[in-house]
């Protein structure tokens, strides 16, 4: 007699990384070169140091239990973010934000928010990105919802074209997911766009979920969020939530640490669910991140390392590999003719562990994977690491 387990599971291919890992299995890099790790979107630089003191200072609150809610002063310092950030005026901190540890719990809990078991006699749709973070995918299977790739290429400025999305289509659509700026593709999403996106999860009553995570790592114009779209459109936050993160913004991956905020009825209904199932954020950490949302100048900062990196790509991989610019974000989304030959090629050749485009998408309805020609490269490393890097690229691969 064998077990059975939710089917669900079937349908979730191999985590990007355990792929990696089997792809360069038996691969060895050059002796000679110390290898270096691009594949994974790591900061890599130093955070600061008010985490250490506070988590330090803060020892006995340890000991106790965290609401799922969090704590006033984390929710004002996250809401007084929010405010400054993207200039949101009638947003009320104490009804409309959740802490979450870190964005991927929550995007992946977001689904089984969204997803209703019976969509009248029609399968719900999770329209994802594609390429996509992997959890984006997860979700909408986990929940037993279909997940529907909307490609998001070049010739679609690398986010969706959501003018393209038919009526059928939207009528069965229970949850859109965004990302800007965008993971792989560093594609920022205007207020426009933005807008139009609130508007279609009005029209049709489904969640806008919009991942944040990179909002404050951009290049030269700050991003545009789906709460300030919200605003301008003058209708309340309705229908919308929005994924924000210290991971990036302050180098703090391992702090686990970010929230949800929007519609004030979304969120009293996913703090019911997260009462169950989540892991609520420990309040020394609350603590240490209610001190990093107060403060801007630790973020301006860190911009401009990976500005400068930026600087760094254009110089070395210009005019190589279809090489643009991103508008946010830490990745570059290299086109190298045969993304896994490629990794497999700089592993072997010159040590740099990138990561297959193709790891990151799925076949489209057109029958073609967007991400197959890619590869992605973090930037993630100190200024001198990540020339040396690009250098080793160009060189290998040119």
């Amino acid at each position: 007699m064998s077990l059975s387990l939710n089917p669900c599971l079937e349908r979730l291919t191999d985590y990007p990384f355990a792929r990696l890992r089997s792809l360069l299995d038996g691969v060895d890099p050059p002796e000679n070169i110390t290898p270096l790790v691009l594949s994974i979107g790591e900061p890599q630089h130093r955070p600061p140091k008010i985490i250490t003191e506070i988590l330090s200072r803060d020892l006995a609150l340890w000991g106790k239990y965290p609401l799922t809610e969090g704590t006033p002063e984390f929710r004002a310092a996250a809401g007084g973010w929010l405010k400054r950030r993207f200039g949101l005026r009638s947003f009320d901190a104490e009804s409309q934000i959740l802490p979450a540890a870190g964005t991927r719990e929550a995007l992946f809990m977001a689904a089984s928010l969204a997803v209703p078991r019976d969509y009248g006699g029609k399968a719900p749709a999770v329209l994802v990105p594609n390429p996509f973070y992997h959890v984006y995918c997860g979700a909408a299977l986990a929940a037993g919802a279909e997940a529907v790739f909307l490609t998001a290429s070049k010739e679609t400025g690398f986010l969706p074209d959501l003018d393209g999305l038919n009526e059928a289509l939207l009528a069965r659509t229970a949850l859109l997911i965004l990302c800007s700026p965008s993971n792989p593709q560093g594609a920022v999403a205007d207020l426009d766009y933005l807008k139009k996106a609130v508007t279609l999860a009005r029209r049709y009553d489904f969640i806008l979920a919009s991942d944040e995570c990179y909002c404050e790592i951009y290049d030269r114009a700050p991003p545009a969020g789906a709460l300030q779209a919200c605003e301008d459109l003058g209708e309340g936050y309705a229908n919308v939530l929005v994924f924000q993160s210290l991971s990036k913004r302050s180098s703090a991956a391992g702090l686990r640490s970010g929230f949800i905020a929007g519609d004030a009825a979304l969120i009293a209904a996913f703090k019911k669910l997260r009462s169950y199932g989540a892991a609520t954020v420990p309040l020394p950490v609350l603590a240490a991140s209610a001190a990093l949302w107060d403060d801007d100048e630790h973020v301006a900062g860190n911009r401009a390392l990976y500005r400068a990196k930026l600087d760094a790509a254009e110089e070395i991989l210009g005019g190589c590999f279809g090489f643009f610019r991103p508008g946010g974000g830490f990745f570059l989304w290299l086109d190298v003719g045969n993304g896994e030959a490629a990794t497999k090629k700089l592993w072997a050749e010159a040590g740099l562990r990138v990561l297959p485009g193709a790891y990151l998408s799925r076949p489209g309805p057109e029958g073609t994977t967007p991400g197959d020609s890619f590869i992605r490269v973090a930037l993630v490393h100190d200024l001198d690491t990540t020339r040396e890097a690009l250098a080793r690229i160009r060189k290998v691969l040119f």
